[in-house]
């Protein structure tokens, strides 16, 4: 009898960890529908995600080459590339309809901001899509209530060795731009969990609203550094004239 009960214990023990296996390999397709379906809502833009890799025993893993577009008129790849994001997932919230997220990872993210030394650049235009997304989401929430899917609850984000390149109009090579960490804590609460597209905001913003401060500081003073180098060379160019005219006279 002994021998059968450990045998049973066993067999649910196995179809246990058989279940946890196929909800996060289902997970992972899952993750990646998500962001593919909700990143191009909320931005407005293109929104691809290559894969997700979470680990139905530990909960960690990994998401693969997110790519986000550029709006319809920017001419440059992309506007942030992100080659891979660490997560960590208590295993126990997968099953329910709270996922808690311990530690979202994100290192070296490239942004791309694009910009005329007078125009509003790419960046600007997804935060402001973003915006606008939000807005529409608290006037939807007044109207009758669907199904809601999975919420969440993450504890601790943090983006690191951020890249701004900028690409402006008109103007040369510009440096590259190391923007310092973004690091935010508890993302949703227990009796207060985050939609997806909440939390996708609450990530994007910060980050967004950084690399444009930082952009529109260096383009500003590429455009002053321009105006100077203009003038001075008007000024050489002037003296070089009046020299060549004061030649002829002593002639």
């Amino acid at each position: 009898m002994k021998k059968l009960i450990v045998r049973i214990g066993m067999v649910v023990v196995l179809l246990v960890v058989i279940a946890l296996a196929m909800v996060f390999f289902s997970l992972n397709s899952l993750v990646k529908k998500g962001v593919e379906t909700v990143g191009p809502t909320l931005t407005k833009v293109d929104v691809r995600l290559d894969a997700a890799d979470i680990s139905p025993f530990s909960g960690s893993g990994k998401l693969s080459k997110l790519f986000v577009g550029n709006p319809e008129g920017y001419k440059t790849s992309s506007a942030i590339e992100v080659g891979s994001v660490k997560v960590a997932v208590k295993i126990g919230s997968v099953m329910s309809d709270t996922v808690v997220v311990d530690e979202i990872n994100i290192q070296e993210p490239q942004l791309t901001l694009e910009s005329t030394l007078a125009g509003k650049s790419n960046l600007s235009k997804i935060l402001d899509n973003l915006n606008a997304s939000s807005s529409e989401q608290k006037q939807s929430a007044a109207a009758p209530a669907k199904k809601a899917g999975k919420k969440f609850i993450v504890k601790d984000v943090v983006i690191n060795g951020t890249k701004v390149n900028l690409a402006v109009t008109g103007v040369g090579q510009l440096p590259t731009l190391t923007l310092s960490p973004v690091h935010l804590q508890n993302i949703g609460s227990e009796n207060n969990a985050v939609t997806a597209a909440e939390l996708v905001q609450q990530v994007l913003k910060p980050l967004l609203e950084s690399a444009i401060e930082a952009g529109t500081k260096a383009i500003a003073s590429s455009a002053k550094d321009i105006q100077n180098l203009s003038k001075g060379t008007v000024d050489q160019l002037n003296n070089t004239t009046k020299g060549i005219g004061d030649l002829f006279k002593k002639k």
